[in-house]
């Protein structure tokens, strides 16, 4: 088939190669411009690499973007992780019009963080949806979804890394063949249960200790790798990767106070929470690389009887 790609970062570099391994004719790369002083985006680099025509409007909405959609004559639109608003009359050009990655189901967690947040509220599973992108934030009908297990320790890195990205780049090439031989069915969103989270950033991302062990440990491992869930000591921020709860039942037996270090292990350290402790096996300080939370302790004189968020 003849495609034109949309997309951008290492996603979009990875459904650009699948197809071209395949055999699929790329017509067109669309990327959105790098913000000054960037790094070139690795999709944009890949393509040019391979000859292939990229596009780089600073809105798809822009006349020229649907001129040079109309040009390539493209068979299918294939958008890969897109930030930038594309308008029906872009969407609609090629063929057998345009399918779009969400790295959710559908119609839960519209968004642009719609992996951390699965996570942070402690959902048992998640996965993605190749989907018609229509005007509305992702409303469109469904064309594909895949799902995958959430365990209590995943993070963002091995749902995302490990599962989604190559279940994502697989379903797009399967949603484009089905679309392309008209064997697809498209399924319209029940909007009663539809939920939009916003982006999930370092505000979304701080501890507060008083809160239940249960809701610090999701939110640690929903913003593991990034953004970095975190805490203060002296001032100064800490962020805190690798969680492990450890959840006390009886009333009153929890060690420490709030926010307190009771413990530093061979790797890790213990802080106290509501109904429990967390267990943190790396930390990365304001001004610093990211260790294991024992080095840290060790380094900053840090032992039982700290108290975090201060």
């Amino acid at each position: 088939m003849k495609i034109a790609i949309i997309g951008q970062q290492d996603f979009g570099k990875a459904v650009l190669e699948a197809f071209l391994a395949r055999g699929d004719t790329v017509a067109g790369v669309f990327c959105a411009p790098e913000k000054e002083g960037g790094k070139p985006d690795p999709m944009k680099v890949t393509a040019q690499e391979k000859g292939l025509q990229v596009f780089q409007f600073p809105s798809l909405k822009a006349p020229e973007a649907t001129a040079a959609m109309k040009a390539l004559g493209a068979d299918i639109g294939i958008m890969a992780f897109v930030l930038q608003f594309a308008p029906q009359e872009f969407v609609n050009i090629p063929k057998h019009g345009t399918i779009q990655f969400h790295p959710s189901l559908l119609p839960k967690y519209r968004g642009p963080s719609s992996i951390n947040w699965p996570l942070t509220k402690g959902e048992t599973k998640t996965g993605l949806t190749i989907f018609r992108p229509s005007d509305g934030l992702d409303e469109g009908p469904v064309i594909l979804q895949k799902e995958t297990p959430v365990s209590e320790n995943d993070t963002l890195g091995t749902v995302y890394f490990d599962r989604l990205f190559p279940m994502g780049v697989a379903a797009m090439l399967e949603a484009a063949d089905l679309v392309v031989a008209g064997k697809h069915r498209e399924v319209v969103q029940d909007e009663s249960q539809a939920s939009y989270e916003g982006w999930f950033r370092a505000a979304e991302a701080r501890i507060h200790w008083n809160n239940h062990v249960d809701w610090i440990h999701n939110t640690i491992r929903g913003a593991d790798p990034a953004p970095g869930a975190w805490t203060t000591i002296g001032g100064k921020k800490l962020q805190l990767f690798g969680s492990r709860k450890h959840l006390v039942r009886t009333f009153g037996a929890v060690k420490g106070k709030i926010g307190e270090i009771t413990e530093i292990g061979a790797e890790s350290i213990r802080v106290t929470a509501q109904g429990g402790q967390i267990e943190v096996a790396k930390v990365k300080p304001e001004e610093g690389k990211k260790v294991s939370a024992a080095e840290w302790a060790k380094a900053a004189g840090a032992g039982p009887g700290t108290i975090l968020g201060g």
